[in-house]
């Protein structure tokens, strides 16, 4: 009885692995692109602090202090220019609670290509809203960027390197290409990011920065 359940697990055993591997053949190693920006906050300019008016900047005079999060992107990239409509929440919260209050935050959304190029940036505002005795609140903002699809695009050739089909089994199936240098300058070019954060003076930033 013993040696029947163990053949029997030998059998399972020996099936799950032939599917295993018929799932390998099916699914061969594969790199994809999209031509959609990124999406992030940059370094700085996820949160902004008001001050009272009138008084320095540090942390006793603190008037509302809002930090953007929950940061999602939805392109379309179904045109010849790509549309990125970035969405995101504004927490904020204020040392005086008392009474209604609604305080307009400035916030901007830089199109950024190959990691250093600003290609265009637009600025808006996020109003918060805090009801009598809250001290909390949380707003949703949107920006919209817009990027050329040929512009993300890469070239032909260097399209087919990188995405072609590669199985297990192939002689460069674990090279990268990205260690060609060519390909490696194309994606860089052709790579967009879209940067939302808040519109900081340089105190503000300075702040940021030191706290």
């Amino acid at each position: 009885m013993a040696g029947s359940v163990w053949a029997k697990s030998v059998l399972v055993v020996a099936a799950v692995a032939a599917v295993a591997l018929a799932g390998c053949e099916r699914n061969p190693l594969e790199v994809r692109r999209s031509v959609c920006p990124a999406v992030a906050v940059p370094a700085y300019a996820g949160d902004i602090t008001l001050f009272r008016p009138g008084t320095p900047p540090d942390a006793g005079n603190i008037d509302v202090v809002a930090t953007i999060t929950n940061v999602r992107g939805a392109c379309n990239d179904q045109a010849a220019t790509l549309t990125s409509d970035v969405s995101f929440d504004v927490v904020a919260r204020r040392s005086d609670s008392a009474g209604a209050r609604d305080v307009a935050l400035p916030v901007f959304a830089t199109v950024v290509q190959g990691g250093n190029l600003i290609v265009s940036k637009q600025i808006g505002s996020v109003t918060v809203r805090f009801a009598d005795g809250s001290a909390r609140t949380v707003a949703r903002g949107g920006m919209r960027a817009n990027v050329l699809r040929s512009a993300a695009a890469l070239p032909p050739d260097l399209l087919k390197k990188v995405s072609r089909k590669r199985r297990a089994q192939d002689l460069d199936a674990s090279v990268d290409p990205m260690s060609d240098p060519q390909i490696r300058a194309a994606m860089r070019a052709a790579s967009f990011e879209v940067l939302v954060g808040f519109q900081l003076d340089e105190t503000r930033l300075a702040y940021n920065v030191a706290k």
